[in-house]
């Protein structure tokens, strides 16, 4: 289900099977579409990657067979063969030619690690991150920082820290200090009894080291533990060590309105956009300065990463970055899908969808679908559905409303969806939407009085363009790739 190969289009219900070489099959029982892809990942040198290739080729096959007629399978031929000549053409065998393609993106973590530690010589350090920290081979953080290459060049690491759902990254709740088990190093909590850590947590440290990936998303709240932690570090005097990763769903485009000053919190940690259009180093740029931190900060570049890449085009393992976010196409969705989380709909949590699902038991599914679907909001397409959540909101009730279908990621705004969405339920549903809390992730008084006036999506969303348009000015003095 949670599978790569799927693609963005394979609905669920398909299936498929990967092979060790990069061969993979993929199949949908009630189309009667599949994929079958033959690939050598390991020629010549052991170091290919076919798990992006698998997931476009899925993609492009479920968007250009429409039905089983020869016609059909002509189109999706001529629209394969441009990936497979690429697929069949020789990789390069310097490692300086393979960093400039995609698929070949190496996070700080590796860069770090390439460097012989040298932001990190000699220094007594503490590490947050949680299971996204790993090498482009799969290795946690904390094993690379306790490597014997890092302890040669003076590395000691002391202290754990971990962001909201934990160090193993699974929970939707509190979570509580603890020992790591595969170190047997002490996790200190940032998301439990407190969300910084204390003068004691950082005593004796020379630099705290940030790994963790992050949602291009401003109310994810790694954004914020990370802020809070560089806060307290600038107070101690300790410095911090950003190992940079990618914005999973591209570094080109911002949108949404900035967080107002005033309604900045631990979902908002500053007056960024919902899709802030950054990686989580470029971020800690901006907070550092805008903000006054004046942290001792180091932002360790990933290689090869350009802006327009999403996250199944640089190679790297996908790794869920919290328990309801599984799929690059759940990430695209996410930063205007989950701005309606604080209202009494859900949006699939405890499904096998989550933020590809939306509805509650008072939702006329096929009122909302066709209202959305006449919109032509571009990039994705609505069908009514029926769930049951097994947890969260709802929980074990029937919901009726909508799936979501990514058609062109590239053309989704989502943060725009996401107000299409709160205007067909405002009009469709006064009664029963229940949107006393709707504005606490959106951050904006401005385009909540729009939307309350009973004004059209278009409107809400072309309220903030000049203010999108300001951060843009703004971001542009932190960005680092191009």
């Amino acid at each position: 289900l949670y599978s790569t190969s799927r693609g963005d289009l394979f609905p669920l219900g398909s299936f498929g099977h990967t092979g060790w070489t990069g061969t993979s099959i993929w199949l949908d029982p009630e189309t009667g579409v599949f994929v079958v892809l033959l690939s050598a990942r390991n020629h010549p040198d052991g170091a290919g990657n076919a798990i992006p290739l698998r997931a476009r080729l899925a993609s492009v096959v479920a968007a250009a067979v429409t039905d089983a007629s020869p016609a059909a399978l002509r189109l999706a031929s001529s629209r394969l063969a441009p990936l497979a000549a690429r697929a069949a053409a020789p990789l390069p065998r310097g490692p300086a030619e393979r960093a400039s393609l995609p698929f070949d993106v190496r996070p700080g973590l590796d860069v770090l690690e390439e460097s012989s530690f040298a932001a990190l010589k000699g220094k007594r350090v503490a590490l947050l991150t949680n299971p996204t920290g790993v090498t482009r081979d799969g290795r946690p953080a904390a094993s690379v920082l306790l490597s014997d290459r890092a302890k040669a060049a003076g590395v000691t690491l002391v202290r754990l820290f971990s962001p909201e759902h934990g160090f193993g990254g699974a929970l939707d709740e509190k979570v509580a200090d603890g020992v790591d088990s595969a170190t047997a190093l002490p996790v200190v909590s940032l998301y439990g009894e407190k969300r910084r850590p204390s003068a004691k947590d950082l005593d004796g440290l020379d630099a705290v080291v940030v790994d963790l990936q992050d949602a291009g998303v401003r109310f994810y709240t790694y954004l914020t533990t990370m802020g809070y932690v560089m806060e307290e570090c600038a107070r101690a005097k300790v410095a911090v060590v950003v190992l940079d990763r990618p914005n999973p769903i591209g570094g080109e485009t911002i949108e949404g309105p900035p967080a107002d000053p005033e309604r900045l919190s631990f979902t908002a940690v500053h007056t960024v956009p919902v899709r802030t259009g950054m990686t989580i180093g470029e971020v800690a740029r901006m907070l550092n300065a805008e903000r006054a931190i004046d942290a001792a900060l180091t932002v360790v570049a990933m290689k090869g990463w350009r802006r327009a890449y999403w996250y199944d085009e640089t190679g790297l393992p996908w790794v869920n970055p919290s328990p309801n976010l599984r799929s690059v196409t759940q990430a695209a969705l996410y930063p205007g899908v989950a701005l309606l989380e604080t209202t009494n709909v859900s949006v699939g949590r405890g499904t096998d969808a989550p933020f590809e699902l939306l509805g509650a038991p008072w939702v006329d599914a096929e009122r909302l679908a066709r209202t959305l679907n006449l919109r032509g909001i571009p990039g994705v397409r609505f069908a009514p559905v029926s769930f049951v959540p097994s947890s969260s909101r709802y929980a074990g009730e029937s919901c009726r409303g909508v799936r979501m279908t990514v058609t062109d990621r590239a053309a989704l705004r989502p943060v725009a969806l996401g107000i299409e969405i709160a205007t067909a339920l405002r009009d469709l549903h006064p009664a029963d939407w229940k949107r006393e809390r709707f504005a606490d992730l959106l951050a904006s008084g401005a385009a909540l009085a729009r939307f309350e006036r009973g004004e059209p999506a278009g409107t809400v969303v072309a309220g903030w363009a000049a203010e999108q348009m300001e951060f843009e000015r703004r971001r542009a003095r932190f960005l680092m790739y191009e």
